[in-house]
């Protein structure tokens, strides 16, 4: 099982920019791709993007289309979620995922997103 701790969450106004990351504990070569879910109140949680670590091919939740960018460094260890005109309704708490190529996921601690209006 691969630790993933992230950083970045915090309290922003409607328009600005936050930038999340993501480090894995090591390198893990069974990791086809990494990404963020995020979990809002009363919600379940939802793929906000994710990139694979071979080709780095990217999807994304379709509103958030335009204003975030996810990317990685290191191949396999980090990840970064680039969030620009966050939205109240980005309010939510940001999840780091690691899906392995045997079907299972690890996940991060969770950080809190707040986008105030």
């Amino acid at each position: 099982q691969v630790q993933l701790v992230e950083s970045g969450g915090g309290l922003v106004q409607a328009g600005g920019s936050l930038r999340l990351s993501c480090a894995a504990s090591e390198t893990i070569f069974s990791i086809r791709a990494m990404g963020w879910y995020r979990q809002g109140p009363g919600v379940q949680r939802e793929l906000v993007a994710t990139i694979t670590t071979s080709v780095g091919r990217t999807k994304y939740l379709d509103s958030v289309k335009g204003r975030f960018t996810i990317s990685r460094a290191n191949a396999r260890n980090t990840v970064y979620l680039q969030m620009n005109s966050l939205k109240p309704e980005d309010t939510a708490v940001y999840y780091c995922a690691a899906e392995h190529d045997l079907g299972y996921t690890d996940w991060g601690q969770g950080t809190q997103v707040t986008v105030s209006s």
